[in-house]
């Protein structure tokens, strides 16, 4: 289907198959009504013409690499409605440069925005608990990501390879950031943990959680410790 550049999705559908546009490379926009409900996996896999996306607010879930390689995609919106965002649905997806995840999300897939270059924001909700593996690695233009408290993990090699974030906000509820969690992270200035510089030194951090990442400061509620824990102020 790589010469279809329009289609119309009728109201009468209720969901959108797996691979069921993989590969149109000629279809540059989709609205996808709100009689549908799930978007299958891999449903526009590799539709780089695609440029702008309407996901009506019946859609519960994203499906596993539905909108992977769609390198055109330069705006998406995420209904209220949709609940998980599912395992590599956005890699790839180089000309995105702003999502916004709605409080409804409380599950990031991995590799959920792998390589999503272009990316310069993300508002991540307070209903997300969990960041999966790879889920925004390679987002070279984040120069600032806030994790709300409601996030219990990060996962393996969540932000690694962000090459141009220097601020982190992290929420006293996170037990356990993964191995290479910000791995690469080469502009990283400074860290603020919303919770105390013991609850700090509680969390499990996987091997290379900070690897070539430089000097940066971490600063708690009741004080300030460096990259390696110990306190400075």
């Amino acid at each position: 289907c790589s010469g279809l550049t329009s289609i119309t999705i009728p109201d009468s559908v209720t969901s959108i198959g797996d691979d069921a546009f993989s590969g149109c490379s000629g279809l540059t926009s989709i609205t996808i009504p709100d009689s549908v409900t799930s978007i299958g996996d891999g449903a526009f896999y590799d539709c780089d013409g695609l440029t702008s996306v309407t996901i009506g607010d019946s859609v519960t879930s994203i499906g596993e690499e539905a909108f992977r390689e769609c390198s055109g995609l330069t705006s998406v919106t995420i209904p209220d409605s949709v609940t998980s965002i599912g395992n590599v649905a956005f890699s790839g997806c180089s000309g995105l440069t702003s999502i916004t995840i709605p409080d409804s999300v409380t599950s990031i897939g991995y590799n959920a925005f792998y390589y999503c270059s272009s990316l310069t924001t993300v508002t991540i909700p307070d209903s997300v608990t969990s960041i999966g593996n790879l889920a925004f690695s390679y987002c070279s233009g984040l120069t600032s990501i806030t994790i709300p408290d409601s996030v219990t993990s990060i996962g393996d090699w969540a932000f690694s390879y962000c090459s141009g974030l220097t601020s982190i906000t992290i929420g006293d509820s996170v037990t356990i950031i993964g191995d290479s969690a910000f791995y690469y992270c080469g502009d990283l200035t400074d860290i603020t943990f919303q919770g105390t510089m013991q609850q700090w030194k509680n969390i499990g951090k996987g091997g290379r959680w900070n690897t070539n990442t430089p000097n940066y400061t971490i600063t708690c509620t009741d004080g300030v410790l460096d990259k390696d824990g110990q306190q400075i102020s």
